[in-house]
């Protein structure tokens, strides 16, 4: 049995520890990550032979449970079920930085699993997972290139922060997740509030500094720790094969590549190998056994899938040409429309060459906002962005299921570009629910969302600060030269090195994300990208803006009208009433919904505005609070020898002393006023006790 062995450091202000040789010895590898009170067990396992798949099949994991923030899983059934959105953008998170690590031609299965432990939110665990991930990755037999590290960096107040608590994420203007190795960065996922390029470009080199850091700390361990890594068997076509089917067929693949139309090319192109693989088929069907010839027609795929990759990529980087003629810096062709679904809150359509996306926008009250049950300290959220991708947008057919991890992580991106603009809930008391339709897709649909989501926000009369336009960028590199691509298409992205997608408005960056297929870029590729996806994105914002500039005045006639006031949290129970007796007798004569939340924040909704205005009016009056001075309608509610009691507000009595109730001598009150009596008073003064004294006196004296 192995000893138990802990590897200590100090990072970002917190204990950072790995325990090895304790936990999940039958993994091919495994270390219990602790970073403050954050723990996370990370295991590795890793199958012995290739997979005949034609992907290499590894697999991410990222597994919360509940009892680590002290939890019980909300619902009927309590115990954790299928991964929250959230597990499943970490599991992308830690997958995205290490996929490009191992190298072209590995196979082999492999399963990464994090289980997260114990939470303090503000010590990531998600950091920690990937640490783990690729902590285990590098000590074992594994032919894993790292190590890799990535880091959380806010900037608040103009400071930047590593690895930051909640409330500093909070209340920081950028917000970005960074991964990649000692040599470059090769992850960038980042929210933003108009923040502009370079001081994005600062906070990712600042991030790569911290990240240097952890690596080096992960070498150190792997030093004492580390398997002597194996040969293990890469799946790579016969050299000799490769270049006689270059030879034979490249011109040919060369030129159906180049026609622009992203159908007919991928047609062209399937034909052209289906016709390699039929002639090597044919030509060794009878020569070699079974087995042998499904391996030599495997290499014949893989060679035919590379000549397309090359040839396109030669094609950029030498030639400059891409496979639908633009230039290296041209956006497809645009368009954008709004107000194309009569009955929905509103709608935005947004066409960018072959790439289209409708979204919907809706209104509803902030009673109907999204709960969540997880291990953060948030728990609900009022706007909300999905996105769909089903099928047809491609040209093809499939099954309809829920969103997958794509999906999923493309509609939470589009969330982050635009919520940067939204209007908080005290200036706008709705939850907000924006849904994207991809309709047709070559290439970035992701940003297209972001595009037709903003239009469709202003189509429905939200006041947002301002339009949110997307750009992706590509890039293609040959030793040490490269080609950066603006509005790649799904080829580009495909065959390409790099997918940097930018979301923002004119003032600055809202949305950042990148994944890199190779070890990582430098910091002049990632200046030069910025730079030319902030041009782009000015020219989308040119193209929108012309359709529509601004939000709409007002509201669509069909969203729900709602209306807010202030009151004070202690009277919260004056307006509920108990057992809720007063506030159902508003709901009931009105009609309306009221919620009230801690803060004292009360939104009124309905389809009548006046009646809206009939359950303010009750709220107000219920709430009304007794001036010094001030003149009141009240009502005689009951007499005494020494005067009477005066109703000025709902359930708030003042006294009149007979000295008061007239300008003249008053032997007795009731030859002044009797029960029910209405009675023009002025509140003279609030005791020390809370006691109302009135005057009607003061109000004729006044009026004379």
């Amino acid at each position: 049995m192995s000893e138990k062995q802990v590897f200590e450091t100090e990072f970002a202000g917190r204990k950072l520890s790995v325990e090895v040789g304790q936990l999940a010895k039958q993994a091919t590898k495994s270390a219990l990550i602790r970073y403050g009170e954050t723990a996370v067990l990370t295991t590795v396992v890793a199958g012995d032979e290739p997979s005949t798949l034609p992907f290499f099949p590894l697999t991410v994991n990222y597994e919360e449970k509940m009892y680590a923030v002290g939890k019980i899983p909300g619902g009927f059934i309590k115990r954790e079920g299928r991964p929250s959105e959230h597990a499943t953008l970490t599991a992308r998170l830690i997958d995205r930085p290490i996929r490009p690590m191992f190298p072209e031609g590995f196979k082999n299965d492999i399963q990464l699993v994090n289980t997260v432990l114990s939470v303090n939110p503000d010590h990531t665990p998600e950091m920690s997972a990937l640490l783990g991930s690729s902590l285990v990755l590098c000590a074992s037999k594994l032919p894993f290139n790292g190590p890799v590290a990535g880091v959380n960096v806010a900037r608040l107040d103009g400071e930047l922060i590593v690895n930051p608590t909640e409330e500093q994420t909070d209340n920081a203007d950028l917000f970005l997740t960074v991964a990649g190795s000692k040599q470059a960065i090769n992850m960038v996922e980042s929210a933003a509030k108009e923040v502009s390029e370079a001081d994005v470009l600062e906070a990712l080199l600042f991030a790569h500094e911290q990240i240097k850091v952890l690596c080096e700390f992960q070498e150190s361990i792997v030093e004492v720790i580390g398997d002597e890594k194996i040969e293990v068997e890469l799946v790579l076509p016969d050299e000799a094969l490769a270049a006689e089917i270059k030879a034979a067929f490249n011109d040919r693949m060369k030129a159906v590549v180049q026609n622009p139309d992203k159908l007919e090319r991928a047609e062209e192109t399937q034909a052209l190998k289906d016709e390699i693989h039929a002639q090597y088929e044919e030509r060794y069907a009878e020569e070699l056994e079974a087995e042998a010839l499904e391996k030599l027609l495997s290499d014949v795929n893989i060679v035919a899938d590379n000549l397309e990759k090359e040839e396109v990529r030669r094609l950029i980087t030498e030639e400059k040409i891409r496979p639908d003629g633009r230039h290296i810096d041209e956006v497809r062709s645009l368009n954008s429309e709004v107000g194309l679904l009569p009955r929905v809150h509103g709608s935005g359509l947004f066409t960018r060459g072959q790439t289209q996306v409708l979204s919907a926008a809706t209104l509803a009250p902030l009673n109907e906002h999204q709960v969540i049950d997880g291990l953060s300290s948030e728990d609900k959220k009022r706007f909300i962005h999905h996105y769909n991708f089903p099928p047809f947008s491609v040209g093809e057919s499939g099954p309809m299921r829920g969103p997958g991890r794509r999906e999923i992580g493309h509609g939470a991106l589009g969330e982050k570009a635009l919520e940067a603009v939204i209007p908080s809930a005290e200036d706008f008391p709705y939850t907000i629910r924006v849904v994207s339709e991809v309709l047709e897709s070559n290439g970035s649909s992701s940003q297209a969302s972001i595009c037709a989501g903003s239009l469709a926000l202003m189509d429905a009369g939200i006041p947002i600060k301002a339009p949110v336009g997307g750009i992706a960028m590509g890039l293609i590199m040959d030793g040490d030269h490269y080609t950066i691509l603006t509005d790649i298409q799904g080829l580009e992205d495909h065959l390409g090195d790099m997918d940097f997608k930018v979301a923002g408005t004119r003032q600055g960056i809202t949305a950042l994300q990148m994944d890199i297929k190779i070890e990582g870029i430098t910091p002049e590729i990632l200046e030069e990208a910025l730079a030319a996806a902030h041009v782009a994105r000015m020219h989308i914002l040119d193209n929108m803006e012309a359709t529509i500039a601004e939000p709409r005045p007002e509201l669509s006639p069909y969203a729900p009208k709602i209306e807010s006031i202030q009151i004070k949290p202690d009277q919260i129970k004056v307006v509920i009433g108990k057992g809720g007796e007063t506030i159902n007798g508003i709901i009931d004569e009105t009609g309306v919904k009221i919620d009230i939340d801690d803060e004292g924040n009360v939104s009124i909704y309905g389809e009548d505005q006046a009646m809206i205005d009939r359950a303010i009016a009750i709220i107000e009056e219920l709430t009304e609070e007794v001036e010094v001075g001030k003149v009141y309608d009240g009502i005689v509610r009951r007499i005494e020898n020494f005067g009477a009691f005066v109703e000025i507000i709902k359930g708030t009595d003042g006294l009149v002393h007979v000295s008061e109730l007239s300008d003249k001598f008053v032997k007795n009150v009731s030859d002044v006023v009797n029960v029910g009596d209405h009675l023009k008073v002025k509140v003279t003064e609030i005791d020390k006790l809370g006691r109302v004294n009135l005057s009607h006196r003061a109000v004729m004296e006044e009026e004379n």
